[in-house]
């Protein structure tokens, strides 16, 4: 978490007065920990918030003006409530800007202005959603400090249609639904179709969340992420020759996909799909194993999640491949698998506490000498969604 004396003492360097006024808030990155390219499809996936992720200092001010500041980047900006538009240069201010305008379109009613000051601790670029944890931070925020009613449920929602409309990114619900209702000690069993979600626990005794960051950056607007939806929505028109309402591919059970696959014609589409629906098959398989409290096979559904997006549907890539081919030859890691939308970002494993520092040292070492680029490792605890700090 960060210092937040100091990050008051910047926001008054910054746009002078005291820090009296000063309100904080804070919303979580996030970790898929199993159920990965499902959202868009309607299935199950099973994220949780970690403890570090975005705070947000926020003050009213006088007029009708928003002052965007990050302590990440130097880009500031100074902005009329009235004329919120998309701009490319204005670069990370466009998730503040996509909510505020949501905000507004919906009806609600910001009376003052605010000075604003992010400060993000989720590595950019990384696939743990720093733009999710931003966006539900401002909404959440800025909801707060104007006496609205919130509902993390409707934050969550109306953060993923800022994220689709004015940012223009085709993401699933999942970030934004993670960041907002997260729950320390707890992951989330979310159906993205109807957003019905339960809590469950995860306390995994001596292993340890470790984030691997493999540094290899990647933007979801220019990746393959539409080529993908766009096979998955094939895949459900070729199958609604069976299942004349199918709307999604989340909506069959992995015995109806089976006895009807020869009915998506083109092999490439057929294998996304085999992907999804078994993947759904395998989170809801997890809740069941961490149930019994058997670890060991929640790993081996990790270790199935990453082969199968690897082979089925393609979206690792050599450097994520490389770090959870190391990971898994470790002793003492149960599972290791890519998180989030793939092409580069982040792997998740499980591993021992005890062996965390060999774990850190040898696949950083064989991450290096696979790729040539140097790996970040973060060991995580599950923390609580977006809330109010002071």
């Amino acid at each position: 978490m960060a210092n937040l004396d100091q990050l008051k003492k910047q926001f008054v360097q910054l746009y002078g007065g005291t820090d009296t006024e000063i309100q904080v808030y804070h919303a979580p990155g996030r970790v898929n920990l199993i159920g990965e390219h499902t959202d868009y499809n309607g299935g199950y996936v099973f994220p949780a918030a970690l403890t570090f992720g975005t705070t947000l200092l926020l003050r009213p001010r006088q007029d009708r003006k928003l002052a965007l500041a990050s302590t990440n980047f130097e880009l500031r900006g100074l902005l009329s409530l009235e004329a919120i538009l998309y701009d490319k240069k204005d670069d990370w201010m466009n998730y503040p800007k996509g909510i505020v305008y949501e905000l507004l379109q919906r009806g609600v009613q910001l009376n003052t202005g605010f000075d604003l000051l992010y400060h993000g601790e989720i590595p950019n670029g990384a696939g743990l959603s720093s733009s999710a944890s931003i966006e539900v931070v401002t909404a959440y925020a800025l909801l707060c400090a104007s006496g609205q009613s919130v509902d993390t449920v409707e934050i969550a929602k109306l953060a993923q249609k800022s994220e689709n409309e004015f940012i223009g990114v085709q993401c699933g619900i999942m970030d934004q639904f993670a960041v907002a209702n997260g729950k320390k000690e707890h992951a989330i069993l979310l159906m993205c179709d109807t957003l019905e979600y339960s809590l469950i626990p995860f306390q995994p005794g001596a292993y340890k969340l470790v984030i691997g960051n493999t540094n290899k950056r990647r933007g979801l607007v220019d990746s393959k992420y539409n080529e993908r939806r766009s096979q998955c929505e094939q895949a459900v028109a070729d199958l609604r020759a069976a299942f004349p309402e199918l709307t999604l591919l989340g909506q069959l059970t992995l015995a109806q996909f089976n006895a009807n696959k020869h009915l998506i014609g083109d092999a490439t589409v057929r294998s996304r799909a085999q992907h999804v629906v078994e993947e759904i098959d395998r989170v809801l398989q997890s809740i069941e194993v961490l149930k019994a409290g058997d670890l060991a096979a929640f790993g081996e559904l990790m270790n199935g999640s990453h082969d199968s997006l690897r082979d089925l549907y393609e979206v690792t890539g050599q450097e994520l491949d490389a770090m959870v081919e190391a990971a898994r030859s470790i002793d003492g890691v149960l599972g290791s698998r890519m998180t989030g939308a793939g092409f580069g970002g982040c792997t998740v494993s499980l591993v021992h506490e005890d062996v965390i520092e060999r774990f850190i040292s040898e696949v950083g070492r064989k991450y290096t000498e696979a790729t040539g680029l140097k790996a970040d490792f973060y060991v995580c605890s599950i923390g609580n969604g977006v809330e109010k700090l002071v």
